[in-house]
């Protein structure tokens, strides 16, 4: 039998050590336990995104009770507490005991023996209900909001640099927030798109239609998207709604040539696959094998034909490809401080001074995106970040130094709130606005 604390246990250490980001390791340790019954990887899940995505505060907490400051501690302690008490403050099914005596076992299996009663000690303080006192919102709001939604506080700075304090309480909120799986149906009949839904809610799978794009759903109560009927017959595909509204703002027609030029993991390439249908043909690429892999991974189960995959760092030029494409997707490499609801461990590993760094990046992309699209062809630039930086300065850039000339994308997000800028060609979608990751896409046209 499998201790399923013991696995997270090791997989917050990989995190730990950066050895992989969470959302790589989480996929690939319950691939590896995928006999495991659904409420143990349920339990897995939550527990090892809640603690990574609350370790400040649970840092925080710690510091206020152990005489050992955490960032002192070793590291297999400090990890097994920080998800102790995860399970004490925010997991009500796990009784305080369980979690406090597991621990415990799990110290003295680690061979730790010597720090049982140092970890018993921390946990049954916590579980007793020991006050913590927080910091003051109004004499350190920032400090508040760092520990309150486990935000470093340069990132909770640059927030407030560009939305007021309410938005940005909001925003950090809605990131930590619970969020549920977007699908994308693909090319099926409304009468199998509905068959399909059913067999999902025999699963005890939620299925809720997306409020404003048709072929989106959410999906609540759902562990291993694998397993929902469909899937392996490529009849959906998970991809969130900004991906679906940056794609559709694109206009690829029937037969266009769509070059997607950072494609990894491959959900903007099946839709513009879709969109360009049997006559047209998308060139997708990516600067790994490990990242071209996801693509046609995807591919195959979709069974799409009209696109190839291939290795190619987009910072360097491709003079083959001058003038080719009718489209060009730059979903460039970016900040990604739009989807740290996901990806929980981004949040830490980000630099302030890296910001910088990535503008550099995406301008040498954008230059070569541009030389690819033929005369009067359509770029969209999207990143998943909320960063002005990498999208309105970058959208600024190319109108004055690329010769680019911004369109309206508005008839591409009708029904969406919070979409002033779409008549002047770019939207900044936010999590606790439009219920998306935080995303932008811009539409140019080269003429």
């Amino acid at each position: 039998m499998e201790n399923t604390r013991e696995i997270v246990l090791d997989m917050l250490l990989a995190v730990d050590r950066e050895e992989a980001y969470s959302h790589q390791i989480i996929r690939d340790v319950l691939l590896k336990y995928d006999y495991l019954s659904g409420q143990e990887k349920a339990f897995m899940k939550r527990l090892f995104e809640g603690t990574i995505e609350r370790r400040m505060e649970l840092d925080y907490v710690l510091n206020a009770i152990s005489s050992v400051p955490v960032k002192k501690m070793k590291p297999l302690i400090r990890n097994l507490l920080r998800m102790s008490a995860y399970q004490i403050l925010y997991m009500d099914s796990v009784p305080n005991a369980a979690a406090v005596s597991e621990a415990v076992k799990l110290a003295a299996k680690r061979k730790f023996i010597n720090l049982k009663g140092f970890v018993n000690g921390i946990l049954r303080r916590l579980a007793a209900g020991t006050e913590i006192p927080m910091p003051s919102e109004e004499k350190e709001p920032i400090n508040f909001l760092s520990v309150t939604y486990s935000m470093p506080e340069w990132i909770v700075e640059h927030f407030l640099e560009s939305y007021s304090y309410e938005d940005t309480k909001k925003l950090l909120g809605k990131m930590l927030a619970v969020r549920p799986v977007t699908i994308r149906f693909t090319a099926v009949s409304d009468v199998e798109k509905e068959a399909l839904i059913k067999e999902m809610e025999a699963t005890d799978v939620e299925v809720v239609a997306h409020p404003y794009i048709p072929q989106a759903y959410y999906l609540h109560n759902c562990e291993n998207i694998a397993d929902l009927p469909g899937f392996l017959q490529g009849k959906f595909t998970v991809q969130d709604a900004s991906s679906m509204l940056a794609v559709a703002a694109a206009g690829i027609k029937q037969g266009d040539k769509v070059l997607d030029m950072c494609a990894a993991p491959g959900g903007k390439t099946m839709l513009a696959a879709e969109y360009a249908g049997a006559g047209g043909f998308v060139e997708a690429r990516d600067v790994s094998d490990y990242k071209v892999e996801l693509i046609e991974e995807n591919l195959q189960r979709m069974g799409l034909t009209n696109i190839n995959v291939r290795v190619q760092d987009a910072t360097l030029a491709d003079k083959t490809m001058t003038e080719w494409a009718d489209v060009v997707l730059a979903d460039v490499p970016c900040s990604g401080l739009g989807v740290m609801g996901k990806k929980r461990d981004i949040k830490y590993r980000q630099k302030e001074e890296a910001l910088t760094e990535i503008v550099t990046l995406q301008k040498e992309i954008l230059k070569n995106a541009v030389s690819y699209i033929k005369l009067g062809g359509v770029l969209l630039y999207s990143t998943c970040t909320i960063n002005p930086a990498e999208n309105e300065e970058m959208v600024a850039f190319a109108k004055k130094e690329l010769g680019l000339t911004c369109e309206s994308v508005e008839e591409y997000v009708k029904g969406l709130p919070g979409i002033e800028t779409a008549s002047e060609g770019y939207i900044q979608l936010l999590p606790h606005v439009h219920d998306t990751d935080g995303f932008f896409f811009a539409r140019f046209r080269k003429v």
